[in-house]
């Protein structure tokens, strides 16, 4: 009997190592077994059926732990491609002594580089034939959606004890960091330290240079090989970027797998466990239908800013119908024939009027000068064939000759900008802006779905005729202040801008970007901010102008919309100083005197008092500091580290 006890201490109380490799608990396995045969064949008569069913039960136990192993398992990584730090599951980690390769798949999202299936292709080295009939498309010139996913065939292999799928890139002139190249180029799918440490000997620490060829070693798993007994026969695991609005049931309708596969596949605990965007996560694929193919998602809007979801109201009432059922269609389809027979002679009578309907300029009337010309009577055209849109939204076509007379030929007295002239069009100043015939369509369609009071009204646009056919132009409103550099170097102490009048501009710009990141669908970033695309309304109100430069990006919204607050920090910086930003010197002045450099005695405010525009006669030092702390938080160079334009919103609300 005492060996019995002292088998069963045995099994209860050996150690488990942690599991270093996929190897580790079927070595453990093996030595576990021999410890209890020892034992085991030592022991004689009744005992030693007792003692076997008791090994049994334990070997049962250890067996499920190996045959768990077999099932390949990465932790998620919580980081995104910027981060700094490296966690668990930033490379997902190998068995080195197998040299283990498999075949399986990446998804990549087109965007404003690689927009067709011909680009992609070259981007992972890959025939168009192949890519093409994975993801059951024709044409590899077709452009593609912005964000379509493609999946990319890719070969894992085990290197260096990390899995990776090896390309080559060759360094392009519009990305030239390893960030760049890593977050965005690739899309997160290789982090941008692993990029960098990978290419450290050859580039000596620095960053690449254009023509650079980079290693680019792509995240990747393989399941490992299935024993006859699992049920659940994963096939492939898919390495996938995660971005905004992705959840699991969405990655559910998508790829088609269970939710138990996918926790166990990254490690997550429950469903309770949070998965972020812009991180990578792995799809276990099964393969049953002999094919790999990503389900089609229906766009949906985003839900706006601070949106909460409510649980349905249930009532416990009466089941008895209502006549507010039988009521309530006929009266809706009652008021949609009126709406329409309404629509219908508010058109008959807009045709016949000659009255421009100006949305920004209401004061504006027949009996007023007006940007209305006889030369174009019946040229008014509409953007969308949709009707709401078409009475929401219409431009005025304007001939080259009305350009030319308003600009004095596009003279250099007239400009005000890189292709940007202002002039007159019927006593009215207006901004015109030269830009490429195949780029004109693109600026008019984000115009015609963005509307807000602090964005450059669009008026008109004119085509090119005869020699100038490759050039047109948009004719914009011309805010009678100017542009805010302008406005603060003007020295006259009537028309200068107080303190109250540069908050409010600040709030107003403020207002205008989170509108375009947060408000439009989808998610606009501008890309071009600064003082000389403000404009200052009669009122001192701000206006953002050039948003023909907004870039629609699906897919690094987060990381554009950072560089729209770096550069609103710059404007914030201007708007105390009334300096301009030169080679950075604004930028370090402000954090200098924040940090107390440079002050004798006087401490961060004396600082603050000789940055501060010296034509401000009167403004709020705690303003102006909390300003400046602000503007100090938006330039980091670290994107992650800057506020959000929400953040900031509330900010300046307080002061205006």
């Amino acid at each position: 009997m005492n060996q019995v006890q002292d088998i069963s201490y045995k099994v209860q109380t050996l150690p488990f190592p942690k599991k270093k490799n996929s190897n580790s608990s079927i070595v453990h396995f093996s030595f576990f077994s021999l410890l209890l045969t020892s034992d085991y064949f030592s022991l004689m008569g009744t005992n030693l059926v007792f003692i076997h069913n008791k090994i049994m039960i334990h070997l049962m136990f250890i067996s499920l732990i190996c045959i768990t192993s077999c099932y390949s398992q990465q932790p998620y990584d919580i980081s995104n491609c910027f981060s700094n730090e490296t966690h668990p599951g930033s490379r997902y980690t190998c068995n080195i002594s197998t040299r283990e390769t498999c075949k399986t798949f990446l998804v990549y999202r087109a965007n404003q580089n690689f927009k067709t299936i011909s680009q992609i292709s070259n981007l992972f080295n890959k025939t168009t034939n192949e890519i093409l009939q994975i993801n059951n498309l024709t044409s590899s010139s077709q452009l593609l959606k912005q964000g379509k996913e493609v999946l990319i065939p890719i070969e894992c292999t085990c290197s260096e004890q990390f899995y990776q799928a090896e390309f080559s890139y060759k360094v392009l002139e519009n990305s030239t960091t390893f960030s760049n190249i890593a977050c965005e180029v690739f899309e997160g799918l290789v982090k941008h330290l692993t990029l960098s440490d990978e290419n450290q000997s050859q580039l000596q620490g620095n960053e690449p240079k254009i023509d650079d060829v980079l290693h680019v070693p792509l995240r990747c798993s393989c399941p490992k090989k299935n024993v006859s007994s699992l049920k659940r026969v994963i096939k492939y695991f898919a390495t996938y970027p995660l971005i905004q609005g992705d959840n699991f049931d969405i990655l559910i309708k998508k790829f088609g797998f269970s939710l138990d596969d996918f926790l166990e596949a990254n490690q997550l605990q429950s469903t309770f466990s949070s998965i972020f965007p812009n991180t990578i996560v792995l799809i276990p694929l099964r393969d049953e239908n002999g094919s790999i193919k990503i389900f089609d998602i229906p766009d949906s809007p985003s839900p706006p800013p601070n949106f909460l979801p409510t649980n349905p109201f249930v009532t416990h009432g009466s089941t008895q119908p209502s006549n507010l059922y039988i009521s309530g269609p006929i009266i809706g389809f009652v008021l949609i024939i009126i709406t329409l027979i309404a629509s219908g002679f508010y058109m008959k009578k807009l045709r016949k009027s000659d009255v421009v309907i100006d949305s920004f300029n209401p004061k504006i009337t027949s009996n007023s000068n007006s940007l209305y010309s006889p030369m174009r009577a019946s040229t008014t055209s509409c953007l969308s064939p949709d009707f709401l849109v078409g009475i929401k939204y219409c431009l005025l076509n304007y001939h080259i000759e009305e350009i030319e007379k308003a600009t004095n030929f596009f003279s250099d007295m007239n400009k005000i900008g890189d292709f940007v002239y202002k002039g007159l069009i019927n006593d009215i100043e207006v901004m015109v802006k030269r830009l490429r015939f195949e780029d004109t369509s693109e600026v008019i369609d984000l115009h015609s779905r963005i509307n807000h009071i602090n964005i450059v009204n669009l008026i008109g646009v004119c085509y090119g005729e005869g020699d100038v056919i490759s050039w047109s132009y948009l004719v914009f409103e011309l805010p009678k202040n100017g542009c805010l550099r302008d406005c603060l170097i003007n020295l006259d102490p009537c028309n200068s801008l107080s303190w109250l009048r540069r908050t409010q501009i600040a709030f107003d710009i403020a207002t205008c970007l989170y509108y375009l990141h947060y408000c439009s669908f989808p998610s606009y970033a501008h890309m071009n901010v600064n003082s000389r695309n403000i404009f200052v309304t009669e009122n001192w109100r701000g206006k953002l102008a050039d948003v023909g430069g907004v870039s629609n990006n699906l897919l690094h919204g987060i990381v554009s919309q950072k560089v729209d607050i770096f550069a609103f920090g710059v404007v914030l910086l201007e708007l105390i100083s009334g300096r301009e930003n030169l080679d950075g010197k604004l930028m370090k002045d402000c954090v200098g005197f924040l940090l107390g450099e440079g002050s004798e005695g006087g401490g961060c405010f004396e600082g603050l008092r000789s940055f501060v525009d010296p034509n401000l006669k009167e403004y709020s030092l705690p303003e102006a500091l909390c300003l400046c702390f602000l503007a100090k938080d938006c330039v980091k160079d670290d994107p992650l580290l800057r506020p959000s334009m929400d953040d900031i919103m509330k900010v300046l609300a307080k002061m205006v």
